[in-house]
């Protein structure tokens, strides 16, 4: 894959939503439900909203009935950071941008067995979908491989 320039700035941190600002500078968490990508079913990429990093793909999203947009893993594990999380008085796993340092949501270990057990539970507020078919358009041609594969071939 070849290597962006992915990185915070503050540029793009002023065009940021309030509930973008709230969720990604500020560690929020969106209603659920009530966001934009919790029932998006399309095939495509999911990229940092201040960075653009890539960070998840439609090919290992799933329905948790959570509410939010769940994957069974990052796309490229390089992006993401986990990181202990205590603020509600129990121990979860954070997990943030790595080049941008967004607050993305949580990763759980109650998600399917069969693709390795992980929920990573989202904040759409803190995604960009890129559509697949507009992948190499918006710079991340070398990723629409991903869903061309056959399921479990990843």
């Amino acid at each position: 894959m070849v290597s962006q320039d992915y990185r915070k700035s503050p540029e793009v941190i002023s065009r940021l939503s309030p509930e973008q600002y709230r969720v990604t500078q500020e560690a929020s968490t969106e209603s659920p439900f009530n966001n934009e990508y919790w029932d998006n079913e399309e095939p495509g990429l999911y990229v940092d909203i201040v960075s653009g990093e890539p960070l998840f793909a439609s090919v290992d999203k799933y329905d948790s009935g959570t509410g939010w947009p769940t994957f069974s893993k990052p796309i490229a594990p390089t992006n993401v950071v986990e990181v202990p999380d205590t603020s509600l008085g129990a121990t979860r796993t954070e997990v943030r941008s790595a080049h941008a340092d967004s607050h993305l949501g949580h990763v759980f270990d109650d998600g399917p067995i069969e693709t390795g057990g992980l929920r990573y539970c989202m904040n759409s507020a803190a995604l960009r979908f890129v559509r697949r078919d507009d992948l190499e358009h918006e710079g991340y041609g070398e990723y629409r491989e991903v869903f061309e594969r056959p399921a479990g071939k990843r």
